[in-house]
């Protein structure tokens, strides 16, 4: 009996995390399975480049390149010499190497499923230079309450991931992990 027993709880606990690893696939979390349901993948690509990190994470969170597509991280690395009103301007060899790793890395060709959702809300010409003009993007932040973000001195803008997403610059915008200071957990 107590082997029955051993056997009919492996069987059951086997099946509820298989089952769970199944029913994740399809929702909206950060943490999505590849070729084993036990392997999480970020929302994103987190950034894998220490040049690209050192340069423009000086300035700001390096966001990860599967936020954006190719003709967006082309067209911001054409203008660094006005960068959001900044001279983000960097020598040959540095713009060329870090151009060439946002777009072999960016949304268009990242199989990260956030990466995914951001191009399909996009029309074909689109370019958008800010992460918050994508329309994915919008639609994740349309209910938050500016006195949670712009007007809550800890966040100031959407652009500050990092004041609320926990995981951004390990490419995880997982609705779980958010806090927003002076606020808490969020949840829509």
């Amino acid at each position: 009996m107590r082997i029955f027993l051993t056997v009919i709880a492996a069987l059951f606990g086997s099946l509820f995390i298989g089952w769970q690893g199944l029913a994740s696939v399809d929702d909206d979390s950060d943490s999505h399975y590849e070729d084993q349901w036990w392997q999480p993948r970020p929302g994103v690509a987190p950034v894998a480049n220490p040049e690209y990190t050192e340069e423009c994470g000086s300035c700001h969170m390096a966001y990860p390149p599967g936020l954006l597509p190719a003709e967006s991280w082309r067209t911001m690395m054409a203008g660094l010499d006005d960068h959001f009103g900044e001279n983000a301007g960097l020598d040959a060899p540095t713009h060329q190497s870090l151009t060439d790793y946002l777009v072999a890395n960016s949304a268009d060709v990242s199989q990260s499923r956030r990466s995914r959702k951001i191009i399909r809300s996009l029309s074909a010409s689109a370019a958008p230079l800010r992460i918050t003009d994508l329309p994915y993007f919008r639609h994740e932040h349309d209910k938050i309450p500016p006195r949670l973000v712009a007007k809550n001195p800890d966040v100031g803008s959407l652009s500050n991931c990092v004041a609320c997403h926990r995981g951004a610059e390990r490419g995880s915008f997982s609705e779980r992990d958010i806090r927003i200071p002076g606020f808490g957990r969020w949840d829509d």
